[in-house]
C-alpha cells in the first residue's frame, strides 16, 4: 500500500491559501468543485486515485455490527437503521472524493455551477441518471428530495434547508439552489443530499417508516433480502445506471454486501473466526496481537492488514450530559477526568498500546498545539475569555498518572476539584453535597458493547475512591438510539469521526440548537458562544493562516470545556479479511474510511 505522508500538509498550503478566492472568477460549468482552489482531477479522469478501475466484479463481502435495527430508512430520526445504508444505499448529485481534503465530483449531475461568491449553486442532471426502478431521475425529485429531508426528515439534513432562499427548476434537467447567507462550503453541502425517488412517497408518511418501505434510490446496490434485526443483505445492481462513469469506475465491485448482526462482540469476532463473516474491523491492538492466531490466518485464508491515514483523531470516549444538573460545573468534570485512569486501563485493555485522543483534532495539522495560545488564535480567543474554561488560553493537557491502580496524585486532584465544587466525604466515605446527598450519575451503555462495559468496570472502581457509586445501565440498540436521540442520559459512550476540512457541520456537532432539538450530535449539550465564533471564522477564513488559527482555536475550547473522557485515537486502521478481498494499492488520505471498505474493494479468487 502507499500512502503519501506529507501529501496532506501540502495540499492545504494550497487549497487554504486559496480560501481568499471567492469561488470561480465567472459561473461557467465544471465536472467538480473544491472548498478551496481547484478539483485536483480533470474533467476527463479515468477513476479516483485509489479505486482499481480493472477491478473485477463479483464476490461477496460479510461484515459484523453489534447491534440489531428496526427500520430501513436511514433519513428520518424514527427508528435504528443499519449505519451504512445512508452512504451504500443512496446516491447525491456529486460525489465525495476521499484523496482530498474537500472536493466533490459529478455523479448523479453532469454539472455544477455557482455565483461569483458561491451566493447560488446549479446543477444540470445527467440525462441518464435512473432511480434502481428504471425511472428517470428529474428536477422535481431533488427539490422534494431536499425540502423533504429538510422539512421532516432527520435533524442532520435541517441546516442546509433553512439557509437556501430558493430552490427553483431551470431547465429540464437543471435545478437552482439560492441561498439566504454567505457560507461558500453551502455549494458543496448542497451536493451532498441523497435524492429519493417522490413518487414512491405519494400518500405515505415519508418520516413514520420503518422495516415496511424500503425507499427507493439510484444507487449501485439495493436491498435485496433482510431479515429483522438480524441480517441485511445488499446486491449490486447489474442495471445499475451509472457503471461506466469515471466516479464509478472500480468501485462497488463486489456482487454482494451482507450485513450481520450480534447480540456482543465476541458473538461477533466467533462467526468471524468460523467464516460466516469474511472482514472484521479491530480496534484494540492487544487483541490484534494476541487474539488473531486462529487457524484461518495461521493457513493464509485469512490476512491482517493495517491501514495508516492523515485524518484527525476526533473524538471516542465517554461524554458527559451537561444539561444534567450534575455536570453543568466544570470542575465536576474536570475531577471525573481527573478519577479516569487512562494509563492503567491501557494497560489492562491494550497492553498499553493505543495512543490516547489528546484533543478533538489531534493527529493532524489542524489540532491544537501546546503552550499557550499566541497569534491568531489568541486573538480569535480573547474576547471570550470570561467564557473560557482553564486551559484555553494558558494551554492545557490531559491528565496523566503514573500507571499504577491507585492513581493517587489525580485522585487528590479529584477531591479537591469536588471540594471546589461544594461536595465533600462524609463519615461513611460518600460523596454528598452541602445538604448529604450523596452524588451520583448513570453510565448508559448498548448490550453487547462489551470493551466499553470492561472500561467501565475499571472506571467504577476508581469512583469509589471518591466516594461515587455510579449506577451502570445496558440496554438493547433500540432503547439506546431512543435514549441517546432524545439525551436521556448522564453519561454514556461517544464517537465522532472529524475531517480534514471542517465546516458547517460542526454546528451541528457543538451548536447551540442541538441542546434541545432531538437527534444532533451535540451529546454534550454545550452552548459556547466561543466555539460556535470560531466556526464561524472557519467558514469565512481569509487565509490558510486564519483556517488554521479557527480550527486549532476552537480545538481548544473543545478539549478545555472536558464534556468528554477520552479514550483511545485510532491512529491506524486494522481489518482482518479474507485472502480473496483486495483493495488498491494507493490508499486515500482519508484511510480507511467511510467510501473506502466496500466501495473499492474486490473479490478475487485464486
Amino acid at each position: 500500500m502507499k500512502l503519501n505522508i506529507f501529501k496532506y500538509s501540502g495540499m492545504l498550503a494550497v487549497v487554504v491559501t486559496a480560501v481568499s478566492i471567492a469561488g470561480f472568477a465567472a459561473a461557467e460549468p465544471k465536472h467538480g468543485i473544491a472548498m478551496y482552489g481547484e478539483p485536483q482531477l480533470p474533467p476527463d479522469f479515468v477513476s479516483l486515485p485509489y479505486a482499481n478501475p480493472n477491478a473485477p466484479k463479483g464476490g461477496t463481502i460479510a461484515t459484523g455490527e453489534v447491534g440489531t435495527f428496526d427500520s430501513l430508512n436511514p433519513y428520518i430520526l424514527k427508528g435504528s437503521p443499519p449505519w451504512q445504508l445512508r452512504f451504500l444505499g443512496v446516491e447525491s448529485l456529486m460525489g465525495r472524493s476521499w484523496d482530498e481534503p474537500f472536493t466533490l465530483y459529478g455523479l448523479l449531475a453532469e454539472s455544477i455551477e455557482v455565483g461569483e461568491n458561491r451566493e447560488w449553486v446549479e446543477f444540470t442532471l445527467r440525462p441518464e441518471a435512473r432511480f434502481s426502478d428504471g425511472t428517470p431521475v428529474t428536477v422535481e425529485d431533488v427539490i422534494w428530495s431536499y425540502e423533504t429531508l429538510g422539512t421532516v426528515g432527520h435533524p442532520r439534513y435541517h441546516g442546509l434547508w433553512k439557509k437556501i432562499e430558493s430552490a427553483e427548476k431551470t431547465g429540464e434537467r437543471s435545478v437552482k439552489f439560492t441561498f439566504n447567507e454567505a457560507d461558500r462550503e453551502l455549494a458543496l453541502i448542497a451536493g451532498m443530499r441523497p435524492i429519493l425517488k417522490k413518487a414512491q412517497w405519494d400518500g405515505v408518511d415519508f418520516a413514520d417508516s420503518s422495516l415496511d418501505i424500503v425507499p427507493i434510490t439510484t444507487s449501485p446496490y439495493v436491498v435485496d433480502q433482510y431479515e429483522a434485526g438480524r441480517v441485511v443483505v445488499m446486491k449490486r445492481n447489474d442495471d445499475y445506471w451509472g457503471k461506466d462513469l469515471p466516479f464509478r469506475r472500480g468501485t462497488m465491485n463486489l456482487d454482494e454486501v451482507r450485513m450481520e448482526f450480534f447480540g456482543d462482540g465476541t458473538a461477533q469476532f466467533e462467526a468471524f473466526k468460523a467464516g460466516v463473516l469474511n472482514s472484521n474491523r479491530e480496534f484494540n491492538a492487544q487483541k490484534w496481537d494476541q487474539q488473531y492466531a486462529f487457524p484461518a490466518i495461521d493457513v493464509g485464508d485469512v490476512v491482517k492488514s493495517v491501514l495508516p491515514h492523515e485524518r484527525p483523531s476526533g473524538i471516542t470516549g465517554f461524554v458527559m450530559n451537561t444539561r444534567r444538573e450534575a455536570f453543568q460545573d466544570w470542575r465536576v468534570r474536570d475531577a471525573l477526568l481527573h478519577a479516569f485512569n487512562f494509563e492503567f486501563i491501557n494497560n489492562a485493555m491494550t497492553d498499553g498500546k493505543q495512543p490516547r485522543i489528546t484533543s478533538y483534532y489531534s493527529n493532524s495539522i489542524l489540532g491544537m498545539k501546546e503552550g499557550p495560545a499566541d497569534g491568531l488564535i489568541k486573538e480569535f480567543l480573547t474576547p471570550f475569555a470570561d467564557e473560557l474554561l482553564p486551559g484555553a488560553l494558558e494551554g492545557y493537557t490531559l491528565p496523566v498518572s503514573d500507571g499504577s491502580e491507585a492513581n493517587r496524585r489525580n485522585i487528590r486532584k479529584a477531591l479537591q476539584q469536588f471540594e471546589s465544587a461544594g461536595y465533600s466525604v462524609d463519615d461513611t466515605g460518600v460523596l454528598v453535597d452541602a445538604n448529604g446527598t450523596p452524588f451520583t450519575f448513570e453510565i448508559l451503555l448498548k448490550s453487547g458493547s462489551s470493551e466499553n462495559i470492561a472500561i467501565i468496570e475499571l472506571y467504577t472502581k476508581a469512583l469509589e475512591r471518591v466516594g461515587i457509586t455510579p449506577t451502570v445501565t445496558t440496554v438493547d440498540g433500540a432503547q439506546y438510539k431512543d435514549r441517546t436521540t432524545n439525551y436521556d442520559f448522564d453519561m454514556t459512550y461517544y464517537r465522532r469521526g472529524l475531517s480534514l476540512s471542517p465546516g458547517n457541520e460542526q454546528y451541528a456537532y457543538w451548536g447551540a440548537d442541538g441542546i434541545t432539538e432531538p437527534g444532533s450530535r451535540n451529546w454534550m449539550g454545550m452552548n459556547s458562544p466561543a466555539a460556535e465564533a470560531m466556526i464561524d471564522k472557519m467558514l469565512n477564513s481569509g487565509s490558510r493562516e486564519e483556517f488554521l488559527a479557527a480550527v486549532r482555536a476552537l480545538d481548544r475550547v473543545l478539549t478545555t470545556g472536558r464534556y468528554v473522557i477520552p479514550i483511545y485515537q485510532f491512529n491506524i486502521s486494522r481489518i482482518a479479511h479474507a485472502k480473496e478481498l483486495k483493495y488498491p494499492e494507493n490508499l486515500p488520505i482519508y484511510g480507511d474510511w467511510i467510501g473506502w471498505q466496500p466501495d473499492v474493494w474486490w473479490f478475487e479468487a485464486d
